[in-house]
């Protein structure tokens, strides 16, 4: 079932999403190389609970970390680990804060150090992606559109958008209806409605779009071995348009 949150509790999702986009902007100050996602896992942990927040995802499904760290090759859930990061590597930090029982979910890629221009070509590509789809979440439109407007960019690109992973609905629980593919045929799927909250998170990969998944259960990383990477904001879908509760402001 689709749940249609109120402007009260998107407003109390929005404070969610506040705390989450200034965790992110500490954590763009500390990416370099010879940093581990362990640094940035026990630096994310603290400063949530310092801000009255806790980590949503830790303890989800038995989940054991407060951020997903994944780095070069591998598309999502990667652990958080003590491996020094190396220049030209690219790491995706995603995570999901409560705030007083409001959740906000949003994933950033980051460049390590000097990375080259086929990276940079991915990064700007993803990014670029998620806003062409959050250009389509409005009332009246489809979840396809969404999904269709990420795919027809992407593929333009000569990349490719991993499809065993998606977006969905959030809040109060962490994943709800709908499902939203980051590919498909505009026209087709639920229709948005206002009150809707949904996750648009592309992931994008150099090469085939086929995923693997690691020993541990969790992590998912590229069949080819190519570089993915991802970029996922929260959106309340509003009569004034897709509302971002994720935006980190101009510099994105």
């Amino acid at each position: 079932m689709i749940t249609l949150k109120s402007r009260r509790e998107i407003d109390e999702m929005k404070k969610a999403g506040d705390i989450l986009v200034e965790t992110h902007k500490e954590i763009a100050k500390m990416i370099k190389p010879g940093i581990t996602s362990w640094d940035i896992e026990v630096f994310t942990d603290e400063f949530l609970r310092s801000k009255g927040a806790t980590p949503e995802q830790k303890g989800f499904e038995g989940y054991e970390y407060a951020t997903c760290a994944s780095i070069n090759d591998e598309i999502c859930h990667g652990f958080p680990r003590k491996t020094p990061l190396q220049n030209g590597d690219i790491i995706t930090v995603d995570m999901v804060v409560n705030y007083h029982g409001a959740l906000a979910d949003s994933a950033w890629t980051y460049a390590v150090g000097d990375v080259s221009d086929e990276v940079k070509h991915l990064m700007d590509v993803t990014r670029k992606s998620l806003y062409l789809g959050i250009e389509q979440a409005q009332v009246g439109n489809r979840i396809g559109d969404i999904g269709h407007a990420i795919q027809t960019y992407v593929e333009g690109e000569n990349l490719s958008v991993v499809r065993e992973f998606i977006g969905h609905g959030i809040g109060p629980t962490l994943h709800e209806k709908p499902e939203v593919p980051h590919y498909g045929a505009s026209g087709k799927g639920p229709r948005l409605k206002e009150g809707m909250v949904i996750t648009i998170e592309p992931m994008v990969n150099i090469g085939g779009w086929k995923a693997k998944m690691d020993d541990n259960g969790w992590t998912a990383r590229t069949v080819d071995g190519s570089l993915s990477a991802q970029y996922e904001h929260t959106i309340a879908i509003t009569k004034n348009g897709p509302e971002i509760l994720t935006y980190q402001g101009e510099n994105e």
